[in-house]
C-alpha cells in the first residue's frame, strides 16, 4: 500500500519551492509555449521540449523540468483549439477531439466544444497527477507485466474494437483499419533496410509522418468536402448561442470525463502508449457505452470531453514508468528523461529516495500547470471563437494554410507538402464512399508499436504464435477483441432476420 501520509508531507514540500516566483514563472512560461505549439500543428511538445535542451546546462533542474512539463500539459490542451476551430489536429492526440468538435463548431457551438475541452483536460490532467501522486510505485510494478506480447494484444483488440464502434458497418470498419496499416508500412524497414510500398521514390523512404496524414484526412479532407457539398456564396460557419455548456452538456460530460480520466490515466502508464492511443480509447468506449451513440460524430459533447480529458490524463500517466522505473511511458518524457540525465539525476526505483526533492518541486508544479492552463483558456474562449467570424472564402484558405505550413515543419521537406493533399484528396473519398476514417487513423498510429512489438515477441518466443494465448493478459485482450466483432456479426444477422419479415409485408 503506498504511503499516503508520507506522499502527502512531500507534496507540500514539493509545493513550497514550486511556490517561488520564479517557478511559477517559469511554469506560466511553459504553459504559453506548450499551447502555442499545439495549436501549430507538426511540431510537437516532444520537439519543443527537445529544443529546450541546451537551457538546461544554464538554469536549476527544478526550473528546467517545471519549465518542460507545463510545454508538456499546454501542448495538450492548444492542440485542442485548431482540432474544433478548423478540424486540423495540432496534436496527433487531438485527432478524436476533431471529430465532434468540428461539428459542435458548424452547429454554432464552438464555445461550449472549447469550455468543455479546457475542463475535461483541467480534470483529467489533475486527477492523473493525484494518481501519480499516491499509486506511481504501486501501479508501475504491475505496469511491469505488460511485455511485447501484451502490447500487441493490446493494440490489435483496440483496433477489433474500433472497427465495431467507430466503423458502422463491420467490413468497412475492417477495410479502414487495413487501409491504415497500409499507409504506416510506407517507407523502409528499419531493421532490414527493405523499402516497402515506396514505388521507387525516394521521398517515400522515410515513410508517411502521421501529423502530415492527420492534417490532410481531417483538415484539406473537410475543406475538400465543404466545396463541393456547400453553397458557394456561403459566408461563415454558423456561430450561435452561449459560449457557455448548458446543464444538458454538463450533465452529459461529467460521466464521461470520470471515465476517461481512468482510462487515460491507466493508458498512459503503458510505456510507449502515449496519449494518442489514450484519447482513441476513451472515445471508443465513451461511445460504446453512452446512451446517445448515434450522435458521435455528429457533434455529441461526450465526443468533445472523452478523448480531451484522456488525452491530458495520460500525459501523467506517462510520467509513472519514467520516474519509477527509467521507462519513458512517451515521446515527451523520454526528452525529459535525457534532461534529467543532463543533470546527472537517473530514473528509476530509487529516485525518491536520491532525489525526492526534485521529484516532488515537478509533481507540485503539474497541478500549478493545469490550473495557469485553465485560467489562460477558459477566458480566452470568446476570442478563439471569432474565428468562426472569418468568412469561409478566407477560412477555408486559411486552414488550407494552417496544414500546409505545419506539413512543411515536419521535416522541411516539399514532399510532405504534396502527401498533405493526397490525404486530403483520400479522405474525402473515403467520406464520399462511406468508409469511416477513425479506424484508419487509429490504425496508422498504432501500427509501428504494433510491428515493433511482434516482432520482439517473435524472437522471444523463436517465432511462436503460442505465447498470444497463453500469457493470460494478452489472451484475454485478444479474446475481448475477437468477441466484440463476432457480437456484432451476430448481431447484424438478428437485426436483419427482424426487418425482412417487416420488408415482405411493406
Amino acid at each position: 500500500m503506498p504511503d499516503i501520509v508520507g506522499s502527502f508531507g512531500d507534496l507540500l514540500g514539493g509545493f513550497g519551492s514550486a511556490l517561488t516566483w520564479q517557478n511559477l514563472l517559469f511554469a506560466l512560461l511553459g504553459c504559453i509555449l506548450g499551447t502555442m505549439v499545439g495549436v501549430l500543428p507538426g511540431i510537437g511538445p516532444s520537439t519543443t521540449v527537445a529544443l529546450l535542451i541546451p537551457v538546461a546546462f544554464t538554469m536549476a533542474p527544478d526550473s528546467t523540468l517545471i519549465m518542460m512539463a507545463g510545454v508538456y500539459l499546454g501542448a495538450m490542451y492548444g492542440g485542442s483549439l485548431t482540432s474544433v476551430l478548423l478540424k486540423v489536429p495540432g496534436e496527433a492526440a487531438s485527432a478524436m477531439t476533431a471529430i465532434d468538435g468540428f461539428e459542435m463548431a458548424k452547429q454554432g457551438r464552438a464555445g461550449p466544444a472549447l469550455a468543455i475541452a479546457a475542463i475535461g483536460s483541467f480534470v483529467g490532467g489533475t486527477l492523473s497527477v493525484v494518481a501519480l501522486t499516491l499509486f506511481a510505485p504501486v501501479i508501475a510494478h504491475y505496469a511491469l507485466a505488460f511485455g511485447p506480447v501484451e502490447y500487441f494484444s493490446l493494440m490489435a483488440a483496440a483496433l477489433l474494437f474500433s472497427s465495431v464502434l467507430l466503423g458502422g458497418n463491420l467490413l468497412k470498419g475492417l477495410s479502414s483499419i487495413v487501409l491504415g496499416l497500409l499507409v504506416a508500412v510506407i517507407g523502409t524497414d528499419l531493421q532490414t533496410g527493405v523499402p516497402r510500398l515506396t514505388f521507387g521514390s525516394n521521398a517515400m523512404l522515410d515513410g508517411v509522418d502521421i501529423v502530415v496524414l492527420l492534417m490532410g484526412l481531417f483538415g484539406v479532407g473537410e475543406v475538400l468536402w465543404f466545396l463541393a457539398h456547400k453553397e458557394p456564396d456561403s459566408e461563415r460557419l454558423a456561430l450561435r448561442g452561449r459560449l457557455w455548456p448548458s446543464r444538458s452538456d454538463w450533465r452529459r460530460s461529467w460521466p464521461a470525463i470520470g471515465r476517461s480520466s481512468v482510462i487515460g490515466f491507466l493508458v498512459g502508464v503503458l510505456p510507449g502508449s502515449g496519449s494518442t492511443l489514450g484519447a482513441a480509447l476513451g472515445y471508443s468506449i465513451e461511445k460504446r457505452v453512452s446512451k446517445r451513440s448515434d450522435e458521435f460524430g455528429k457533434g455529441a459533447v461526450e465526443g468533445v470531453a472523452a478523448p480531451e480529458t484522456a488525452n491530458n490524463a495520460a500525459t501523467g500517466g506517462a510520467l509513472v514508468p519514467m520516474l519509477t522505473l527509467g521507462v519513458p511511458g512517451s515521446g515527451t518524457t523520454a526528452v525529459l528523461l535525457a534532461v534529467f540525465t543532463i543533470y546527472g539525476i537517473q530514473p528509476g526505483p530509487r529516485l525518491m529516495e536520491q532525489h525526492g526533492d526534485v521529484v516532488w518541486v515537478i509533481i507540485a508544479s503539474l497541478y500549478i500547470s493545469n490550473v495557469i492552463l485553465l485560467l489562460l483558456n477558459l477566458p480566452l474562449i470568446r476570442v478563439f471563437v471569432r474565428i468562426l467570424d472569418i468568412p469561409v472564402r478566407f477560412l477555408m484558405p486559411l486552414v488550407l494554410a494552417v496544414a500546409a505550413i505545419g506539413a512543411y515543419s515536419v521535416n522541411n521537406n516539399i514532399a510532405d507538402v504534396i502527401l498533405l493533399f493526397v490525404f486530403g484528396l483520400v479522405g474525402y473519398v473515403l467520406r464520399v464512399v462511406g468508409i469511416p476514417i477513425v479506424p484508419f487513423v487509429l490504425a496508422a498510429v498504432l501500427a509501428p508499436m504494433m510491428e515493433q512489438s511482434l516482432r520482439q515477441a517473435m524472437l522471444i518466443s523463436n517465432g511462436s504464435w503460442t505465447p498470444f494465448v497463453t500469457h493470460p493478459i494478452s489472451a484475454v485482450f485478444l479474446a475481448a477483441g475477437l468477441f466484440a466483432v463476432g457480437w456484432d456479426i451476430v448481431r447484424s444477422r438478428t437485426k436483419g432476420r427482424r426487418t425482412k419479415p417487416i420488408a415482405e409485408d411493406e
